[in-house]
């Protein structure tokens, strides 16, 4: 398994895999442009007055536009005896609207040799459409319905309660080890609101009223929280008036939009727990309270992640799948979480392998990264793989566009794009060693033993 495939666990989404005129204002004259440097993403940013704010990047290698919407509302915004708001909104709003039918966001891409998809975390929520850059207006226009009259009423609420709780069957109650995350976070975290994942609960989405659904829809889904990015072949000029025409006169939000600030308290000893669930292999995880996202410390912790589990020759498929022969699949990873989250190390047993033996060889591979300095091999191969991670990352519009709108509203540091590889290759042999040594240790972990109903006692 892979990052992406957790990703997708822990987003909750369908990953849907396809494919009002305003009358025109000025934007804000507050723009900036990153540098022009050989190698650098060159791109324009500015406000609209009701707070949008729009990124642009032109690209004219292929004749094809990325138009995306990123809205900071993820699962952590959620009222707890509400959960799931964020990812049904993410079903919910490809309804329809005022001025587009119940069914056709997809028809009209499609009709037009485009794809969209849409994705919800714990802390944003994203959509976008590629198409041929001569349909650049018509993905302005969607997006912008989709923001100002998107069709919230009752048989899209209902149509959708249907979809969201089918998807969560499909997809985490019958998948194989698919409650991993839910599992993690919930008993994780006791404060902070990553303690429910995406997905949500049934019984909250069922008991939701259309009030709430509106109230959610208000709240959250308004230019003053939101990043339009657009990125391909397009011409500035011309898309700055296409952008002013529809979402100028989008009125700004009016209510204020709630923000956590729990902060989860340290963990001080180690969590045990013991899951079971429709599977035919034990698996073992731990879960690490990690550092905040952008900090040198989480980027630390993501090149140790590498170190143990990307590709290969790294130091857990090669000890433990390969060598050993313990388990089918050892991995280690860390969502892209806003806030302080956890990273994980997941292993799946071998036929003979009980959860104490994995554990054990888990443990001492981490040991191992604490006690013993990386080679000057192993080190020049992190750095290659973040270089080769960061160009592939940038080298598709569509993935510079989510790039642009992640940085932007995350940290409200566009040119992150162009500068976060120095982040990385600053970690130095010893920074790994010392984040193994704070964070890596048993006190400040759960672990968890994932095991087949077979084995549950009666």
């Amino acid at each position: 398994m892979r990052l992406k495939a957790f990703y997708a666990l822990l987003v909750g989404t369908s990953l849907l895999s396809m494919q009002t005129n305003a009358q025109t204002k000025a934007p804000a004259a507050v723009q900036s442009k990153a540098p022009s440097a050989q190698g650098k993403i060159k791109f324009t940013e500015y406000d609209l007055p009701n707070g949008l704010h729009v990124i642009l990047h032109e690209d004219h290698a292929t004749p094809i536009v990325t138009v995306s919407v990123m809205y900071h509302v993820g699962s952590k915004n959620e009222d707890p005896k509400r959960t799931g708001f964020a990812h049904f909104f993410e079903h919910l709003l490809f309804e329809g609207s005022e001025n587009i039918g119940r069914g056709e966001y997809m028809k009209l891409v499609q009709a037009n040799g485009g794809q969209l998809n849409a994705n919800t975390s714990q802390d944003r929520t994203f959509y976008f459409e590629t198409l041929p850059s001569n349909q650049l207006e018509l993905a302005l226009w969607m997006e912008s319905e989709r923001m100002f009259h998107a069709k919230i009423d009752t048989i899209g609420v209902e149509t959708q309660r249907k979809v969201v709780k089918e998807e969560k069957k499909q997809s985490f109650d019958n998948r194989p080890y698919g409650q991993l995350l839910n599992v993690v976070y919930e008993n994780s975290f006791t404060t902070h609101p990553y303690r429910w994942t995406p997905i949500g609960k049934d019984q909250y989405i069922d008991a939701a009223t259309l009030g709430e659904f509106m109230d959610f829809y208000k709240t959250f889904y308004v230019p003053n929280n939101a990043v339009l990015t657009i990125g391909g072949d397009i011409t500035e000029a011309q898309t700055k008036e296409l952008v002013s025409k529809y979402y100028s006169t989008i009125p700004q939000g009016t209510k204020a939009i709630p923000r956590p600030t729990e902060v989860e308290p340290a963990q001080t000893a180690e969590k045990r727990v013991t899951f079971y669930d429709n599977v035919q292999l034990p698996a073992v995880i731990f879960a690490y309270h990690s550092p905040k996202m952008g900090t040198d410390d989480y980027y630390a912790i993501q090149l140790l992640n590498q170190l143990l589990s990307q590709g290969k020759s790294s130091r857990l498929q090669k000890e433990i799948v390969d060598k050993q022969q313990k388990a089918l699949y050892v991995g280690a990873f860390a969502l892209p979480n806003e806030d302080p989250s956890v990273v994980m190390m997941f292993g799946i047993a071998n036929m003979g392998t009980t959860p104490a033996d994995l554990e054990k060889s888990m443990n001492d591979e981490i040991e191992k990264v604490k006690s013993m300095p990386l080679t000057d091999v192993e080190y020049k191969k992190l750095m290659n793989q973040a270089e080769t991670d960061f160009t592939s990352q940038n080298s598709r519009v569509q993935g510079i566009v989510e790039n642009l709108a992640t940085n932007y509203t995350y940290f409200h540091n566009t040119n992150l794009v162009n500068t976060e590889l120095e982040r990385y290759t600053k970690i130095t042999k010893e920074d790994l060693k010392r984040v193994a040594n704070k964070y890596l240790v048993k006190e400040n972990r759960l672990v968890v033993d994932y095991l087949p109903k077979s084995e549950e006692k009666k």
